[in-house]
């Protein structure tokens, strides 16, 4: 069973302190956030007081399950940004908070009297993250953009899917998430900066320039062959045997025999030692240059053999594969279960809810899921109660419609 926990609201992980204020929507900002709320930062989602943030609209079956999950452990405060009263709310919260991370097209924090310049004025060691589309700078800079455009301009989506079809997009918010990771770690970096006496920085935080760095030397490999790298399904440019395989039962087996004893490992594996000393395969170079021929018996060995079949033959051998599950099949993974890779925690409409755990894992002072993502406007009250706004003062918001409180 996937285990089950228990939210500590008062657990103290090592971002206990760190005050961060979300303008962001939809994904990238919210992974940014997510990984320093996780680690116990207090994230602070402004978030409009009709709609919320759009992440709240990603519903199935009427539940909004991605924000259950990528809200967890942060705070509402639903503030109308239109108004001056709004502006100066939020200009208040910034001068007590460490970190802002806003979403924004470039241009239009500045023009909300908010630039950071202005920002810094009054808080000398705000940690500004701006993520975009393509970049606070550049002729892209005003153009609106999404994870999708910058996965197929990237080269991604060129280099995904089969030679003899369309290139394909990934199925998730990748370039978000990439995008995500690359700015959590780039805020812990700006504020060791801060603490070692330094100022608070802009990070310029595109979706484009990330996903662009995981894709290897792709720019070096053209510059050196003048010729595109065709698509090659779920096998790889660089090593062979790679690939993903059909057993007898309709299941697949992922494969990677990346390295010359591995690749001797499964040759015996399969019932082909003659394979290691065929000039065809006797290198990496020359598997790839006779693909074909390389997979046809392994592809043979693996269909006429069910999964388990073949997993207790690889075990054995100490070849490198895996499984390829469905997420049904994975949350029933033994290993999945006893490390906690995935838990249930508790909610309001569903029970429990089966989310990712925290990542990474710390040996002393880990992270700690500590409350459920918030209803809207849920800290309104106590987070302008934090900053010195009196209780009049915050009906008075309230009445003007300028705040939401839950």
């Amino acid at each position: 069973m996937i285990p089950r926990i228990a939210f500590e609201p008062d657990a103290q992980p090592p971002l206990s302190g760190i005050r961060v204020v979300d303008l962001s929507r939809l994904v990238a900002g919210n992974m940014v956030s997510l990984q320093l709320a996780d680690q116990g930062a207090e994230v602070i989602k402004i978030e409009d007081p009709e709609r919320g943030d759009p992440l709240r609209a990603w519903r199935v079956k009427g539940l909004s399950l991605y924000w259950k999950v990528y809200a967890r452990n942060k705070k509402s405060l639903a503030l109308n940004l239109r108004p001056d009263a709004g502006k100066r709310a939020l200009a208040d919260l910034l001068a007590t908070s460490n970190v802002l991370i806003e979403n924004y097209r470039p241009g239009t924090l500045e023009a909300m009297g908010l630039a950071p310049d202005t920002l810094h004025a009054r808080n000398p060691g705000l940690v500004i993250v701006r993520v975009s589309g393509f970049g606070q700078s550049g002729p892209y800079r005003d153009r609106p953009g999404f994870g999708s455009l910058v996965e197929g301009m990237s080269g991604f989506a060129a280099k995904n899917g089969f030679a003899d079809r369309e290139p394909v997009l990934p199925p998730l918010a990748l370039a978000d998430m990439i995008a995500g990771l690359y700015g959590a770690y780039a805020v812990m970096i700006a504020l060791r900066e801060v603490e070692r006496g330094g100022r608070g920085q802009v990070i310029d935080l595109p979706l484009l320039d990330p996903i662009v760095s995981i894709l290897g030397p792709d720019a070096a490999i053209f510059r050196v062959n003048g010729e595109l790298t065709p698509r090659t399904g779920s096998r790889s440019a660089t090593t062979s045997p790679r690939n993903v395989y059909r057993t007898k039962d309709g299941r697949f087996i992922a494969i990677s025999a990346s390295i010359q004893a591995m690749t001797e490992r499964l040759f015996r594996a399969v019932g082909r030692p003659d394979m290691i000393d065929d000039p065809r395969f006797r290198t990496n170079a020359d598997r790839l240059h006779h693909i074909e021929e390389c997979e046809a018996p392994i592809i043979a060995f693996i269909a006429g053999r069910t999964l388990d079949e073949n997993m207790a033959v690889f075990r054995a051998a100490e070849v490198t594969a895996a499984p390829v599950y469905d997420i049904d099949q994975f949350l029933d993974d033994p290993h999945v279960q006893e490390r906690g890779i995935v838990v249930e925690a508790p909610d309001e409409e569903m029970g429990f809810v089966p989310m990712h755990n925290i990542v990474p894992r710390l040996s002393d002072t880990p992270g700690k899921l500590r409350f459920p993502a918030p209803n809207l406007g849920q800290h309104t009250r106590e987070i302008l109660s934090s900053i010195g706004y009196d209780a009049a003062r915050i009906d008075a918001l309230a009445a003007n419609g300028v705040i939401k409180d839950a």
